[in-house]
């Protein structure tokens, strides 16, 4: 079963790579960007068969190691 994790920071977090980004796409010429907010997708291959089992283990590790629940925000998605 697949699983996919997708950490973003919450909203008020400074996000500095996400600034970095908006000024790389001014200078390259795009327009009308009034913000960008970098986050990461984390995929996971697991050996879990059952969904909710699956989710609930994933929250888990998200909760544990995976986000930073201080200024992160997860959503889970189980693929198959």
């Amino acid at each position: 079963m697949k699983a996919r994790v997708f950490v973003t920071l919450k909203t008020g977090v400074l996000d500095p790579q996400g600034e970095a980004v908006k000024h790389s796409l001014a200078s390259l010429g795009f327009q009308g960007i009034n913000a960008v907010r970098q986050g990461k997708v984390i995929e996971l291959d697991l050996a879990e068969t059952d969904p909710a089992r699956a989710e609930a283990s994933v929250r888990d590790m998200c909760a544990k190691l995976l986000a930073n629940a201080v200024i992160e925000n997860y959503a889970v998605e189980i693929l198959s």
